[in-house]
């Protein structure tokens, strides 16, 4: 039998039949998680898959994802990561807006997808589970698969798709195709984000239970393993069962969303009281808005082991919190992290000084270039000495703490997840008997945001919202249709034609209130 060199290089040669990840029952080893990921590899690259290929990766959170990032890696190539609940023709967009060569979907019934990217000419689509015409298995490619020795350092790259200000998907990189700076700049950054290791190290047991088609997900895996320790996946995640794997498999460490938080805090106190927890001695949330009154909650039941971290696709993570800071200041988002450079500024772009609002402006070691296919950040989201423009408001107060108060951009983050307006109202725009749509997020007790829909009817015209959720079946994933729609007479948009949202959302609140 071939010997394989071990990779990625952080596999513990002296132990490589250790358990680095579990899902469930199944288990996978740093040998098996090797030896698969080159036998893939080898699959791939016999069907076409070269250096430097994107290849379109649209997967929950399981074991498989594993081997294809690290079979990827060994090609050299880069994963383009696809949220499995958009539609297929979401998906459509960002295979073909990223020019993806190859697809690894994750689809229970993969026949709409395929149909949908058929104009592709993808090279080869791999299904994880399910057969179907026009997908070749996953365990089959592994399966036959020759061990060929392929080596690679880390996981592969990725390519992460949000949202503009269009409305229109675009592409941002991450990992090995960001900017480089200075070695020692980049890991003194990465060392302060990490809360120089208290998010992981030696021995530590990490639950991943968040999405791999976004940043952090694919991130902890792999910082995880890479500081010696192993990994428990949650396929979908229910909030008692979260609390059963951490007792299970005495978690250390988890990276949690509000929505989740806030899902068990609303587990029967008898329920809650049936786990021991007291092995968790990190847990971070971030992603959405993390009230004061989450963080108190979530302290009493798991106790001073809660972080905050604040960050952007674009610029890496930004700022953080420990449980002395947020004990000391419960509402604070948390200090810069080492490397970063806020910079608070007014309507017109001027610095304004310590407890005044403004918008955040940051600069980063991990600011993106630009996006696929779209050329460098424009003077809109950058300034001409390198701070980007968050589009969020805050302030700092005498000690340099950020406190984050609402967003200026129209993103709706509901339960951990982005929810981009743009794309939602182009989509109800194409009904016939509606003459406009502005959609905006309100206050929701257990997601922090969801969407809501104003809709302007052409003249004449009777439209249900029952109407509308048939129009969008199939066109738009449901996590992001509006949870109610209002009729309105008209839309106020100013002289120039936009939307004036902060009416709405002026109106829709006083009207709640009455």
């Amino acid at each position: 039998m071939t010997q394989l060199t071990p990779s990625p290089d952080f596999a513990p040669l002296d132990d490589l039949d250790a358990v680095c990840a579990t899902e469930g029952e199944r288990t996978l080893t740093w040998r098996s998680w090797n030896e698969q990921a080159d036998r893939l590899a080898s699959s791939l690259a016999r069907r076409g898959v070269k250096e430097g290929d994107r290849i379109a990766v649209r997967s929950h959170t399981r074991l498989e994802w594993m081997v294809v990032s690290l079979a990827v890696a060994k090609l050299k190539s880069v994963i383009v990561a696809v949220n499995y609940r958009l539609s297929p023709p979401e998906s459509l967009y960002i295979a073909r807006d990223c020019e993806v060569t190859a697809a690894i979907i994750d689809d229970e019934d993969p026949s709409d997808l395929v149909a949908a990217w058929e104009e592709l000419g993808l090279t080869v689509i791999v299904s994880m589970d399910t057969p179907a015409p026009g997908v070749e298995l996953l365990a089959d490619l592994i399966a036959e698969g020759e061990p060929e020795d392929r080596h690679s350092p880390a996981l592969a790259p990725l390519i992460i798709y949000s949202s503009g200000t269009t409305g229109a998907p675009k592409g941002a990189p991450l990992g090995g195709l960001q900017t480089q700076v200075d070695d020692a700049v980049r890991f003194d950054y990465m060392l302060s984000v990490l809360f120089d290791m208290a998010a992981g190290g030696p021995g530590n047991k990490t639950l991943i239970n968040l999405p791999m088609h976004h940043g952090a997900g694919p991130s902890y895996t792999q910082f995880a393993l890479q500081t010696g320790g192993s990994v428990v996946f949650q396929r979908r995640f229910d909030a008692e069962e979260a609390l059963r794997l951490i007792e299970t498999h005495g978690i250390t460490h988890w990276v949690a969303v509000p929505t989740m938080l806030q899902r068990i805090l609303k587990l029967s106190p008898e329920v809650r009281d049936r786990y021991d927890v007291s092995t968790l001695r990190f847990l971070m949330g971030g992603a959405a808005p993390f009230s004061q009154e989450l963080k108190t909650a979530a302290t009493e039941l798991f106790g001073q082991v809660i972080y905050e971290i604040y960050g952007a696709t674009e610029t890496g993570m930004i700022a953080g919190a420990t449980p002395e800071l947020l004990a000391r200041k419960p509402d604070a988002t948390g200090l810069p992290f080492r490397r970063v450079e806020l910079r608070i500024v007014d309507a017109d772009g001027n610095e304004v000084p310590p407890g005044v609002t403004g918008e955040i402006t940051v600069r980063t070691p991990n600011i993106i270039s630009g996006y696929i296919g779209r050329g460098p950040l424009g003077p809109d989201k950058i300034s001409a000495d390198g701070f980007y423009s968050t589009g969020d408001v805050g302030h700092v107060d005498e000690e340099g703490v950020l406190f984050i108060y609402d967003r200026i951009t129209d993103m709706i983050i509901a339960g951990g997840v982005n929810i981009y307006p743009a794309e939602s109202e182009a989509v109800i725009a194409t009904h016939p008997r509606v003459a406009n749509v502005a959609v905006i997020g309100v206050p929701d007790e257990d997601h922090g945001e969801q969407p809501l829909a104003f809709v302007q009817t052409v003249p004449g015209a009777v439209l249900t919202a029952e109407e509308l959720y048939s129009f969008l079946d199939g066109k738009l994933a449901k996590y992001k249709w509006p949870r109610s729609f209002e009729f309105v007479e008209e839309i106020p948009t100013n002289s120039m034609g936009k939307t004036l949202k902060r009416v709405l959302r002026q109106s829709h609140l006083e009207g709640t209130k009455a």
